[in-house]
């Protein structure tokens, strides 16, 4: 298949999930994770219209970002270390993996120095794997409190990665957990939920993602 023919189908399942569950498709958007994807095969994804390109790495992002000419909406969703938080802050529309008030205040500082306000998603641990990144789960609500007063930088959402799972339904109960946090937060920051991949997607879907990231299942196996 195609790049084109794979991106229709993903976003045809992303499509037929939300109706499944009573949503509109339109309330869901997929984020195409172009994490080491050469640029061509990347623009060839921007022609089938991806509107929306995530990457993992500050660096790539830089060399790549310059060379796609059509407007798209860039997302930052891997780990983001503070020193290269200066790289990122500006160039994306939306930073998804925020864990931790060290890191969203160097991200604020870089916004008020280029005099704009960035939006965030803060990410939470919900892989109880000690070595995966994200915020506790108890700790979202306070850290939710003390970032939302900070200058520079908005939390529009939350995001989450649950471990990976042969069956995507064994995914779905951390899908809720991260839903029931993301309803306990205030009003303006619950406009994003940010969880599903290529392998649990569509369950994600079901359960109220409204952004999903998606490489694998459209450009195939990394190199």
């Amino acid at each position: 298949m195609s790049i084109a023919s794979r991106l229709a189908d993903v976003r045809g399942r992303i499509d037929q999930a939300a109706i499944r569950s009573g949503r509109r498709p339109d309330e869901v958007r997929l984020v195409t994770v172009t994490k080491t994807v050469d640029i061509d095969r990347v623009r060839e994804a921007v022609a089938a219209g991806a509107s929306d390109l995530g990457e993992n790495y500050a660096q790539e992002l830089g060399a790549k970002r310059p060379l796609i000419a059509s407007p798209v909406r860039w997302h930052f969703i891997g780990r983001l270390q503070k020193n290269k938080a200066r790289h990122v802050t500006g160039a994306v529309e939306l930073i998804h993996g925020v864990d931790s008030l060290a890191l969203a205040a160097e991200i604020g500082k870089r916004a008020v120095h280029r005099g704009i306000v960035q939006d965030i998603l803060l990410e939470v641990r919900i892989d109880p794997a000690e070595t995966k990144g994200g915020v506790d789960p108890a700790e979202v609500e306070q850290l939710a409190e003390t970032v939302g007063a900070m200058d520079g930088v908005r939390i529009i959402g939350l995001m989450g990665m649950p471990p990976i799972c042969a069956d995507p339904e064994n995914a779905r109960p951390y899908f809720v957990q991260l839903r029931e946090i993301f309803g306990r937060l205030p009003d303006p920051m619950r406009r994003e939920l940010s969880m599903g991949m290529s392998g649990d997607y569509e369950v994600a879907v079901q359960e109220g993602a409204t952004i999903v990231r998606v490489g694998t299942a459209i450009f195939g196996p990394r190199r």
